[in-house]
């Protein structure tokens, strides 16, 4: 039976997500998916396990990453689709992404200093030992805390001392939008905005930071998602066709730290047909990019 569904947002334990970079490929076997992108945040270390892993069990892997970057009192989140192998090319990209992670660690030692302060049995090395090997985030903090007894659930670890107002929350410093899209276009890679109806802001404001990016190299829009209403799907299709984008979709799956989100269904309803990933691929046909 053909194959017709693909998932084009997910995470590994190299970032925030619980699956290896090759469970997770084994699970897109196991739920018929012809194609995975493997999009962690601000690292490409899953990427060479994850295509090895697709190579033996038939499911095409989308070399990826998140960005993370601010927008007014909040995040946008940048999506990049086939980067490439070829280490020189990837140069500027690591670079960029190694000091986004260096920005993290400084981060995460301020918050473990902080709960450490308010007498929390929690050390960065312990949080580090956790996320193991992975990028380290608040969601391993927030597992700590509820190993230790201090909290009941991660919810209760995020609004007690994580999220924002918490006891120990620090804030991100992050990249411009515009400096994460052209950073991940010059190294040839399809770039997305991710979860546009998750973004804190009018309509309006959000249609003039799509207006803003277009320049700097922004493909598509990611209008399918596991957070979408059909109404948010409707919405970020007029915002692509408005601005002469691209569609892409995924679950933005991360194992067991997002439950009720599966992998290639989201929270159920998600399907992203083949028929995206083909547009995507033809778009870059058409400029001369491998896919």
């Amino acid at each position: 039976m053909k194959k017709i569904f693909v998932d084009l947002h997910t995470h590994t334990r190299a970032s925030d997500g619980t699956d290896s970079p090759a469970g997770l490929v084994r699970r897109a076997a196991g739920s018929g998916l012809a194609a995975v992108a493997v999009t962690d945040h601000d690292t490409l270390a899953g990427l060479n396990e994850a295509e090895a892993a697709g190579r033996s069990l038939g499911v095409e892997v989308i070399r990826g990453c998140e960005i993370s970057t601010r927008f007014g009192r909040g995040e946008v989140h940048v999506l990049g689709l086939w980067l490439p192998r070829d280490p020189a090319r990837l140069e500027a990209v690591q670079a960029g992404l190694a000091a986004v992670r260096e920005r993290r660690v400084a981060r995460n030692r301020r918050i473990a200093d902080r709960l450490a302060a308010l007498g929390l049995p929690v050390t960065y090395e312990a949080v580090r030992e956790l996320a193991a090997g992975g990028v380290v985030g608040r969601p391993h903090f927030a597992a700590l805390l509820c190993r230790q007894g201090v909290t009941a659930t991660p919810r209760e670890a995020f609004e007690r001392y994580l999220g924002s107002g918490g006891a120990a929350y620090v804030p991100r410093e992050l990249p411009e939008p515009a400096a994460a899209v052209a950073l991940l276009a010059a190294a040839g890679a399809t770039v997305s905005l991710a979860h546009p109806r998750l973004i804190r802001c009018a309509p309006e404001e959000l249609d003039a930071l799509v207006a803003s990016l277009v320049p700097h190299g922004l493909n598509a829009i990611e209008a399918y998602h596991s957070e979408h209403s059909a109404a948010d799907e409707r919405a970020c299709v007029g915002l692509a066709q408005r601005h002469g984008l691209l569609l892409t979709g995924g679950s933005d799956y991360h194992g067991e730290a997002k439950p009720g989100v599966e992998l290639g269904r989201g929270k159920g309803g998600l399907r992203v047909t083949s028929a995206v990933l083909e547009r995507l691929k033809t778009d870059r046909r058409a400029r001369g990019l491998e896919c």
